[in-house]
C-alpha cells in the first residue's frame, strides 16, 4: 500500500513538474533551444500523463520545436521518446515534418513508432498523398508499412479527392488498390461519376488485388445499378478471394437477383470458406 501511495505521489509530482516546466517556458516571449530541449527530454518520461504535458507544451511552442522533435524522432535511442515525438509532431501540425515522418514510418524498427508516424502523416491531407504514393511504389517495404500507407490514404479520402483519383489510375497495383479503397468517402458524399467510372474499370483490372478492393468498395456504397451484373458475374471467377469479396458485397447491398446465381454456385463450389459465405448470403438476402 505504501509503495502504491508513493507511486501515486511520485506521478503527481512529475506531472506538476511537467506543468511547471511548461508554464515557465510559455511565460517567455520566445522559447530558447535550451527550453525546447528540456521539453524534448520530457518526452522520454515513463509516465504517459507526464509525456502528454510535455507534448502539449511543445505543440504550443509550434514550428520552432520541429528541428529538435525531428532529431528525437529519427535519432533517439529511447523508443518511448521516438513514439512520443511522432505523436507530438501531429500536434504541432507543420507539413514540413512530412518527409521525416515518412522516414520514421519506413525505417524505424518499432511498430508503434510506425503507427504513430502514420497517424501524424494522415492529418496533412493532400500534402501527404505524394509521399504515401512513394511508399506504396517501393517494393522494399513490409506489408504492414504498405497497410499503414494505404490506411493514411483512406483517412485522407475526400479531403484530397483529385489526387486520389489520379492515384487510382496508377500503373502500380499497390498504389491503385489503395487509392480505389480511399475513394469511398468521396463517392458517398458526391456521387462523382468520374470516380464511379474508375471503380467500374477497376472491377475488371488485370491485377486481382485491385479487383478485390473495387469489389469491396462497391459493397460499402449505395446500390450502383451498372455494377450489379458485374458483381454477379464475379461469382464465377477462378480466384476464391474474388468470389468471397463478391458474395460479401452482394450481402451488404442485399441484391435479391443474386439468389439464384448463389444457389447455382453452391452446387459446384469446392472452397469450404466460400461455401460457408454462400450459405450465409442466401440466408441473409432471403430474409
Amino acid at each position: 500500500m505504501d509503495n502504491y501511495l508513493n507511486s501515486e505521489i511520485s506521478t503527481e509530482e512529475e506531472s506538476e513538474k511537467a506543468k511547471g516546466d511548461k508554464q515557465n517556458i510559455m511565460s517567455k516571449k520566445k522559447s530558447s533551444q535550451k527550453d525546447i530541449k528540456l521539453l524534448i527530454k520530457g518526452l522520454s518520461d515513463e509516465n504517459g500523463l507526464v509525456r502528454r504535458n510535455y507534448a502539449i507544451a511543445l505543440a504550443e511552442v509550434g514550428s520552432a520545436a520541429l528541428p529538435e522533435l525531428i532529431k528525437a524522432l529519427l535519432n533517439s535511442k529511447n523508443v518511448i521518446q521516438r513514439r512520443a515525438a511522432a505523436k507530438t509532431l501531429k500536434l504541432v501540425n507543420d507539413p514540413s515534418a512530412l518527409p521525416h515522418l515518412i522516414k520514421a514510418l519506413t525505417s524505424d524498427s518499432d511498430s508503434v513508432v510506425q503507427f504513430s508516424a502514420a497517424g501524424a502523416i494522415a492529418i496533412f491531407g493532400e500534402a501527404a498523398v505524394n509521399h504515401l504514393i512513394i511508399v506504396l511504389e517501393n517494393q522494399e517495404y513490409t506489408e504492414m508499412q504498405y497497410g499503414l500507407a494505404a490506411w493514411c490514404l483512406e483517412f485522407i479520402g475526400a479531403k484530397a479527392s483529385n489526387a486520389i483519383k489520379k492515384a487510382a489510375k496508377s500503373k502500380n497495383t499497390n498504389v491503385k488498390s489503395a487509392a480505389i479503397s480511399a475513394l469511398e468517402e468521396h463517392i458517398r458524399q458526391s456521387q462523382d461519376q468520374e470516380a464511379i467510372q474508375i471503380v467500374e474499370r477497376a472491377i475488371n483490372d488485370p491485377a486481382e488485388n485491385v479487383q478485390i478492393e473495387a469489389i469491396k468498395l462497391v459493397g460499402k456504397l449505395y446500390r450502383i445499378e451498372s455494377l450489379i451484373p458485374t458483381l454477379i458475374l464475379k461469382l464465377k471467377h477462378k480466384n476464391p478471394d474474388i468470389r468471397k469479396a463478391s458474395i460479401l458485397s452482394l450481402i451488404q447491398l442485399n441484391i435479391n437477383e443474386a439468389i439464384n446465381p448463389l444457389r447455382d454456385l453452391l452446387k459446384i463450389e469446392q472452397d469450404k470458406n466460400v461455401i460457408a459465405i454462400i450459405k450465409l448470403a442466401i440466408k441473409k438476402i432471403n430474409n
